[in-house]
């Protein structure tokens, strides 16, 4: 049975990313207040989006919530 902090189970490794991307989203809207150039806070504020999907796609995964994870 896989534990887990069992490296071989997907569970482990998609709740990993699930925090990283948590950190690069956090970061990514703090910048938007730290530069001017409307086009970069835009970049950011998209990126942020982008990676809220893709963390998204993690938690649907682990929790085998979309019919694809099932």
């Amino acid at each position: 049975m896989q534990t887990e902090k069992d490296e071989s189970n997907p569970k482990y490794h998609a709740r990993n990313i699930q925090r990283m991307l948590t950190d690069v989203i956090n970061h990514a809207r703090e910048d938007i207040n730290k530069v001017s150039d409307p086009k970069f806070q835009a970049l950011l504020e998209t990126s942020a989006e982008v990676m809220i999907g893709l963390r998204t796609a993690y938690e649907h995964y682990e929790k085998r919530t979309e019919k694809v994870f099932a």
